[in-house]
């Protein structure tokens, strides 16, 4: 049986933090998350056309917000988690863990990101700054008891995976802020990002329970207790459907010749899925699957197939959308 205690001595006297330790929590190398920021401003261009002015200013300003208002989650996501992160066996490693952080500066630090981050989004449009409230009031439903939906089987997945649309609409409203993007491809970004969350504690759990047990993992997020190996596995499959349904969608009513797409996206669920059931999987951290070579080689071809199919018409595509039969005579 694996002994529950913190990866560290609990006898260990924590150093006192510096300004660099403050910093390290607001984890700025993750800002390479909002990278789904940029379907938004494409979708918003090729759909909408330019309705903000100036542009540069809006796209500086939704930037800022993405980056403060997600920095602002992340300080109270480590300083709440500091008491669980110690059992994770990477986890154990942040700075919260390890240094002692004063509450009093930690909580300022978050209200300076938070209030920068709405001022941002203030000043580019009323629509950017109600998504900034959003994704502001996430950060705390996610992370702050009560609510704390991070300790419940599925909610948790529920409620994080929010931001994926958030950034969508950052992006949308750096382009027109008159508008939401459409229902269909906001579940889609949603679901997607369901699918990513779920993958990630589908590779936590794998690798825990085969290294320290269940019981250790449950110690590290309650929400753990709740799930199987199956129940994830399962629920991937269903975020993943769900997201490919909507935004098939998506694509035959805003352009036919998207649904070219398809193929190449379901491959690059069914990739992400076989990633993140490898040991040490990137999946554990979204952050990184840049290093992915084989994921980033799909993404790539992702992208050439989008502008292929955006900048030719195949009249032939529309013949998907009427009814046909095959007769026999």
């Amino acid at each position: 049986m694996v002994e529950l205690k913190s990866p560290n001595t609990e006898s260990s006297i924590k150093k006192n933090a510096n300004i660099s330790d403050y910093l390290a929590i607001a984890r700025f190398d993750h800002s390479t998350k909002h990278i789904f920021i940029i379907p938004g401003i494409v979708f918003a261009y090729l759909l909408r056309g330019i309705h903000t002015d100036p542009l540069y200013a809006h796209v500086i300003l939704g930037l800022i917000t993405a980056v403060c208002i997600a920095s602002a989650n992340y300080v109270i996501n480590e300083w709440l988690d500091r008491d669980f992160d110690k059992y994770h066996p990477t986890k154990s490693q942040r700075t919260a863990v390890h240094r002692d952080l004063r509450g009093q500066i930690v909580l300022l630090e978050w209200l300076a990101f938070l209030v920068t981050g709405l001022l941002c989004a203030y000043a580019a449009s009323k629509t950017m700054f109600l998504i900034a409230c959003v994704f502001g009031l996430q950060g705390v439903v996610y992370n702050v008891p009560p609510l704390r939906t991070k300790d419940k089987p599925y909610l948790d997945v529920i409620s994080e995976s929010i931001n994926n649309p958030l950034r969508l609409m950052i992006g949308w409203a750096m382009i027109d802020s008159t508008t939401l993007p459409p229902s269909s491809i906001i579940l889609s970004y949603y679901l997607g990002g369901a699918f990513l969350m779920a993958a990630k504690r589908l590779s936590e759990y794998r690798e825990i329970v085969a290294s320290h047990g269940k019981d250790l993992l449950a110690q590290y997020r309650a929400s753990f207790a709740g799930y199987t190996e199956i129940s994830l596995t399962v629920s991937c499959f269903l975020y993943a459907m769900l997201s490919s349904f909507f935004l098939a969608v998506f694509l035959l009513k805003y352009r036919i010749e998207y649904i070219l797409l398809m193929p190449l996206i379901v491959v690059l669920f069914s990739q992400y899925l076989a990633l993140s059931m490898q040991s040490g999987s990137s999946a554990q951290k979204p952050e990184k699957l840049f290093r992915e070579r084989t994921l980033m080689i799909m993404v790539t071809l992702l992208a050439l197939a989008f502008l292929i199919t955006t900048l030719i018409d195949i009249p032939y595509i529309e013949n998907l959308t009427k009814q046909q039969y095959i007769i026999f005579e």
